[in-house]
């Protein structure tokens, strides 16, 4: 029965926008050019710069590629719709944008856990560290990630297909994700609900026990290293992927574990910009300032 009305659906109306917003429009048009810019830089000086040709840049290459897909899938439909009088997606548009926001989401959790062990293994375990993370190491851990995304992903689509809507299909959002398809359905929503959950540890909270686990010994080890030189060094090579971790988890948590009462519209369209829009953006400015590698591979280009 909960699947009968759903052929029913065609499009969904997005009531996260207002009538006409040209200053909306031009916000997200600023962020989707900056993160194409940013993202396509580093994918291309790793790719030129063979000093870059390390297992660190090599799963920086895939953030980056996911950073541009985690974009690309939400904000030229939003720039569609940011003008346009009636705010609106197709029911399977819909449906394959979220697929592949939740295929980036699973893999970019789990690869952002493969980056801290990485880092792991190059301060606690120098020594064993081309051994430990080897080229063919790296590209089964790299297509691991993006292979485990795609099957969260593919749990979450299908359930989600399963859901019937009755009268006006309204979401409360500026684009399709879980969350505001579940708040819309008139069906049984309690197995997405699950699966939701069941993801939210095995995606989301495992991998970033596994960040949390790798920092604490990277912590100890910089902290038993006699030269100062050495501390600053270590310190500098793993404070942006943390700040790129606690950006990330934080904002995917606050997304997909919310209260049973919800948030106000505005606030849940804020959390979901900072996760999926915001934090791509923001991925190769902080990987990048710091970073004396990236800033060197960039003056040889220019």
């Amino acid at each position: 029965m909960a699947g009968m009305n759903q052929t029913q659906v065609t499009e969904f109306m997005l009531l996260g926008f207002s009538h006409g917003q040209p200053f909306v429009f031009a916000l997200f048009l600023a962020i989707y050019l900056a993160t194409l810019l940013g993202n396509s830089a580093i994918l291309s000086l790793v790719a030129l710069d063979p000093h870059l040709h390390s297992p660190m840049y090599f799963f920086l290459s895939h953030l980056s590629c996911l950073d541009l897909c985690y974009s690309s899938v939400t904000v030229p439909k939003i720039l569609a719709n940011a003008l346009h009088p009636q705010a609106t997606i197709s029911y399977r548009g819909c449906l394959a944008q979220m697929f592949f926001l939740m295929w980036c989401a699973g893999a970019e959790c789990a690869l952002l856990a493969v980056m801290a062990y990485d880092r792991y293994a190059a301060v606690c375990q120098p020594l064993r560290y081309a051994q430990a993370m080897s080229r063919s190491t790296c590209v089964m851990a790299a297509a691991g990630c993006w292979l485990w995304g795609l099957l969260d992903s593919a749990v979450h689509t299908l359930l989600a297909a399963r859901l019937s809507f009755c009268g006006a299909a309204q979401l409360q959002h500026i684009f399709c994700d879980v969350p505001p398809l579940l708040g819309a359905a008139c069906s049984n929503i309690r197995p997405n609900e699950l699966a939701l959950h069941v993801s939210s540890i095995f995606v989301g909270l495992s991998p970033f026990l596994l960040v949390v686990i790798s920092y604490l010994c990277i912590l100890a080890t910089i902290l038993g290293m006699p030269l100062a030189t050495s501390r600053h060094k270590a310190f500098s090579t793993c404070s942006a992927h943390l700040l790129v971790v606690t950006l990330y988890f934080v904002a995917a948590n606050l997304n997909y574990n919310r209260p049973s009462s919800g948030y106000s519209p505005a606030a849940d369209t804020l959390v979901s910009t900072l996760y999926c829009i915001i934090t791509p953006m923001l991925n190769p400015l902080i990987y990048s300032l710091r970073n004396q590698e990236v800033w060197g591979a960039l003056r040889k280009v220019v």
